[in-house]
């Protein structure tokens, strides 16, 4: 897996290319917690349109992510688009948790005009 970061007001995406599962969840968690430990609160997009498979350890690290940045009054935007990952979410009752747009410019407009 590679992850990718930058910042782009009024958020920070990350991009990832690869299946997250147990052997890549360790890189996406290291990627996932610089990026939380330096937002306050932190406001993340996390585009996983070129991820193709996510196994339950992946699903974990995305679950824990949430709850971090609720915990923090922040916002988390996946970006999905049709495949495993949508059903995923869709299959475990997560779609009703994760916020979730299709593109990343569809995620970036979405903290704009909250902004």
């Amino acid at each position: 897996m590679v992850v990718r970061s930058w910042r782009e007001e009024p958020c920070t995406i990350l991009h990832a290319v690869g299946e997250l599962d147990v052997a890549a969840a360790p890189r996406m968690r290291d990627a996932l917690d610089r990026i939380l430990a330096a937002a306050h609160p932190p406001r993340l997009v996390l585009d996983l349109t070129e991820v193709p498979f996510c196994d339950s350890v992946g699903l974990g690290v995305l679950v824990a992510t949430l709850n971090h940045v609720q915990q923090v009054q922040g916002r988390l935007i996946l970006v999905v688009g049709p495949g495993m990952i949508s059903h995923l979410l869709t299959i475990t009752n997560l779609d009703k948790h994760f916020e979730t747009r299709s593109s990343l410019g569809e995620a970036r407009t979405a903290f704009e005009t909250a902004a």
